[in-house]
């Protein structure tokens, strides 16, 4: 059974490899940072929060959320009776 590898051993040599290249893209971003040193805390990765002092946050809490606009019952209805009509059409000719 000379070279074989189950899964626990490339799962293993996986993870090893994984943390190896997270600490060259670390020491990347300390470089890039060293060299540009005002990027620091500049953007943030998707789904976070902005940072409290940003204006990021203060245009977003400014600005109102936007309301979907509710239909009125003669709205619904208009909209039932003309979808009736559309399927009893799209019935009609699967009919024939």
């Amino acid at each position: 059974m000379p070279n074989e590898l189950n899964s626990e051993v490339l799962r293993t040599l996986a993870k090893l490899g994984a943390q190896a290249r997270l600490a060259q893209i670390e020491m990347e971003r300390r470089a890039i940072l060293a060299a540009f040193p005002d990027l620091a805390g500049v953007r943030r990765g998707p789904g976070r929060p902005a940072k409290a002092g940003s204006r990021k946050a203060a245009t977003a809490a400014a600005r109102p959320r936007r309301r979907r606009r509710t239909m009125t019952a003669a709205q619904r209805k208009e909209v039932s009776v003309r979808m009736k009509r559309y399927w009893a059409e799209r019935r009609k000719e699967k009919g024939k």
